[in-house]
């Protein structure tokens, strides 16, 4: 290890640091400790148990909800206010414990960058806790090592690190001694190492100038503290149906008192009309709907080794427009390897650079330690049966000449008597008398097409220009195969893929369009952004979020987690993400792999289509129970249905054929249709219109038994033919609701058998609940007979009967009417 020289260094601020051969006393470094605080990044706290909880009530829907509990207590009705709290409690617990498990998983992903560092004090190298480096301080850093903070170099020998994770760029940074130009970008200070980053080659020691937030780590840390979170698409709409869902019940609501206090009925008899049509108005499963729709998505991406960190970020993925991408590490393997030889003997050529490098591969076979560009060649000629060990024994080295910024190339003499050259090409080439022909051509042409292009020579020991070229060696981190599979799908799925990325403009252009991502017909420059900085990420999502987009941004690297906090929905990769990135994520790639979120945006798309079609589902009964209600009350007929009636239904017989409905699978074409628009709703015209027809439907089919009853029966057994007639027809018409424009058995009964089994059930509780003495005090019902029995069966046919004929009547038409809509 290369040990520091004695030097009077000057920070920034112009203070005398300490002599780099003692570094700072012990003493010294304490003053200064206390001074600038621990060298430590300001986490995110963890989201507290009481904030989880309390989100699972921050919805209107559970508002009227527990207004309608309250209403039923101070009434006396304490089944009903029972029922009702017990509902919105269910669905609280549901939600949060779903998010309570996210939020372990992430504090479980957390690890210190660099725990520990070593540092000069009181003249000795010494090992301290990473949090205790102060500005002043004398870092000795080695291949392998975690920089803890910002430092200058003091000495350096074959230094290069790893900044992928800060500033994007995939290759290995040589570092050299003396200042930087001023004003130079961030992958352009040769003269500095940054917190976080790793020493890929070399030794060097160097002088801290930022530790903490102070740092370039900790300026992006800042970054954000000024994103923004983001509601979600699903937040917007379900906001917007509760508010049309209160609208409208308090609209009812009055109608109906009014009605009442002009026809003389007492208070109590206002208040109780009044809680029945806000129950009968309000979806009560609506809100586990959603949160189970959810949760299953959660568990679905989990087996697929996604983690979900906030149960909307499933269904905003799925109407995502577009994926804004880093490359290294999410489009690419983030690992450098062999692409492309030119030469006329490519084992020759490969054996040969071999012979120049320091790196070794693990014998695990899991990558290689040292500089990542030798780590490729070893693996490539690996691949071809030439190890660098063999070569090691067989001719050992007996000279050599590290490789450095200034001559840029490498050399090795061996015992066999030959001289082994590697190098960039335009170092390499003057030292070569012979097999140059058509290299600088060959040179041009791979690094057009995004490779780092290293030359490889051959000649006798000692001798400085009669080298042979063998050949070139084009290196790139290779873009990950399922990643082209999946930018291709989310090109069929109408999703634009915009990469951004610190690498070179040529390489960034190079792997995007070997991935698909540059299309013809678009500019370069809106697919593709290179050089890019924390500030300029965030700027390119708030662009397309300008232009009315739904953003999803994936990365690994500390520079991404802005982006990611800013973004729609931000995702993370669990493996190679720092926990920066991790904890600004909405999302997390346990597995690094790309392709998953194309399998999350098909269930993201998926989920919206059953949180849809389950929504139509519920809000036709809810209409239906209204429609039932509202006449009855209007016209002067007794109530056909009791509250205790309408929570039963639609909890029950409503509720639990939702909860199946909701995790149907996807659809077979879910990929293949056009994003949704951003501010498409989550109940547009065609849907209001099938849901008032459908709840007019059931309301006719269910008063047309209550009025024929209550003629030529008693109150009592009208409302058990109309209690039953509604709840099988709610029932019936779940087989129906599964889509919109194929028919029950085309469909299929076994293809959601949750939702057979769930039907079958609750036929049976309604009949039990018929002829169980206790159920029968407490729904204030009597025994269905027989002939009863198969009248209401055969009335609660016709509503649903309608509907599968009109899905007939829509294909015999030009247009088709689709009330899951693309």
């Amino acid at each position: 290890m290369t040990r520091p020289q004695t030097a009077n260094l000057t920070s920034d601020a112009g203070a005398v640091m300490a002599p780099a051969a003692r570094g700072l006393s012990s003493s010294e470094a304490q003053r200064r400790l206390a001074q600038t605080g621990p060298n430590e990044l300001r986490r995110e706290q963890a989201t507290s148990r009481v904030v989880l909880l309390a989100r699972q009530f921050a919805s209107p829907v559970i508002w009227l909800l527990a207004g309608a509990a309250v209403v039923s207590t101070v009434f006396g009705e304490f089944l009903d206010a029972g029922a009702i709290g017990a509902i919105v409690l269910i669905n609280a617990v549901i939600g949060f414990v779903q998010e309570h498990r996210a939020e372990r998983a992430i504090q479980a992903l957390r690890s210190m960058t660099a725990p520990k560092a070593r540092v000069l004090r009181d003249g000795a190298s010494v090992m301290v806790a990473a949090s205790a480096v102060v500005p002043g301080d004398i870092l000795i850093l080695e291949a392998g090592d975690i920089t803890a903070a910002d430092a200058r170099l003091v000495t350096a020998h074959a230094l290069t690190t790893n900044e992928a994770a800060l500033t994007g760029e995939s290759a290995p940074v040589a570092k050299r001694a003396g200042p930087s130009a001023p004003g130079a970008a961030l992958a352009e200070r040769h003269d500095t190492v940054f917190m976080g980053t790793s020493i890929a080659t070399g030794t060097a020691s160097v002088e801290v100038v930022a530790t903490g937030m102070q740092t370039e780590l900790g300026r992006i840390a800042h970054l954000l503290a000024t994103a923004q979170d983001t509601v979600t698409p699903l937040q917007r709409r379900l906001a917007r149906v509760s508010q049309t869902l209160l609208v409208i019940c308090g609209g009812i609501v009055a109608l109906v008192a009014i009605a009442g206090m002009l026809r003389g009925w007492s208070v109590v008899d206002v208040f109780m009309a009044a809680v029945s049509l806000a129950v009968a108005a309000v979806p009560e499963g609506l809100p586990a709907v959603v949160t189970i729709a959810l949760a299953v998505g959660v568990q679905r991406m989990a087996a697929r080794h996604v983690l979900i960190r906030r149960l909307p970020a499933v269904e905003t993925l799925g109407c995502a427009t577009v994926i804004c991408t880093d490359k290294t590490g999410t489009l690419t393997t983030g690992a450098m390897r062999v692409r492309e030889l030119w030469g006329a003997d490519h084992d020759a050529l490969l054996a040969a650079a071999a012979s120049c490098c320091d790196a070794e591969l693990r014998s695990d076979g899991a990558g290689g330690v040292g500089d990542p560009t030798e780590v490729a060649i070893l693996i490539a000629a690996a691949g071809r049966g030439i190890h660098r060990s063999e070569i090691e024994r067989v001719s050992p080295r007996v000279a050599e000449t590290p490789f450095d910024s200034t001559t840029k190339r490498m050399v090795i003499e061996r015992a066999d008597g030959r001289r082994y050259i590697k190098g960039a090409v335009e170092s390499v080439l003057p030292m070569c008398s012979q097999g140059t022909d058509h290299a600088s051509t060959a040179n041009d042409q791979m690094a057009a097409r995004g490779l780092r292009v290293l030359a490889v020579a051959v000649g006798p020991a000692g001798a400085t220009d009669q080298s042979s070229l063998l050949g070139l060696v084009g290196i790139a981190d290779p873009p990950r195969t399922e990643a082209i599979e999946a930018v291709a799908a989310a090109r069929a799925a109408g999703i634009a893929t915009v990469m951004i990325t610190g690498d070179h403009p040529v390489t960034a252009r190079a792997i995007a369009t070997e991935l698909g991502i540059l299309p013809t017909a678009d500019p370069a420059e809106e697919r593709v952004h290179a050089r890019a900085t924390p500030e300029d990420k965030i700027g390119i999502v708030r662009a397309w979020k300008a232009r009315g987009a739904v953003v999803a941004m994936t990365g690994d690297g500390v520079n991404d987690a802005p982006a990611l906090r800013e973004a729609h929905i931000g995702i993370a990769m669990g493996l190679t993400g720092t926990e920066v990135t991790r904890e600004a994520s909405d999302m997390v790639l346990a597995d690094d792999n790309f392709a998953s979120i194309v399998a999350a945006i098909r269930e993201g798309r998926g989920i919206f289509d059953n949180i849809r079609k389950t929504l139509v589902y519920l809000l036709s009964g809810n209409t239906a129970e209204l429609a039932v209600m509202l006449v009855a009350a209007l016209v002067g007929w007794p109530l056909p249905l009791l509250p205790l009636h309408l929570l039963w239904i639609n909890v029950v017989t409503d509720g639990l054929p939702a909860l199946a409905l909701v995790v149907d699978p996807p659809e077979d074409d879910v990929l293949q249709r056009p994003p949704r628009h951003p501010a498409e709703p989550m109940l547009g015209r065609e849907q209001w219109l099938f849901i008032v027809s459908t709840g007019a439907l059931q309301a006719v089919a269910t008063l047309s038994v209550f009025v024929w009853a209550l003629n030529s029966r008693d109150l009592v057994e009208a409302r058990n033919l109309a209690f039953s007639v509604l709840v099988f027809g709610e029932l019936f018409r779940a087989f129906a609701a599964r889509s919109t424009t194929r028919l029950f058995w085309e469909v299929g009964a076994f293809t959601n058998v949750r939702l057979l089994g769930v039907v079958v059930v609750s036929v049976l509780l309604q009949l039990g609940i018929h002829h169980i003495p206790a159920a029968q005090a407490i729904f204030e019902i009597g025994p269905l007979s027989g002939p009863d029995c198969a009248l209401t069966l055969l009335v609660a046919m016709g509503p649903v009967t309608v509907i599968e004929l009109a899905k007939l009547v829509r294909r015999w038409t030009p247009r088709q009417v689709v009330g899951v809509e693309a």
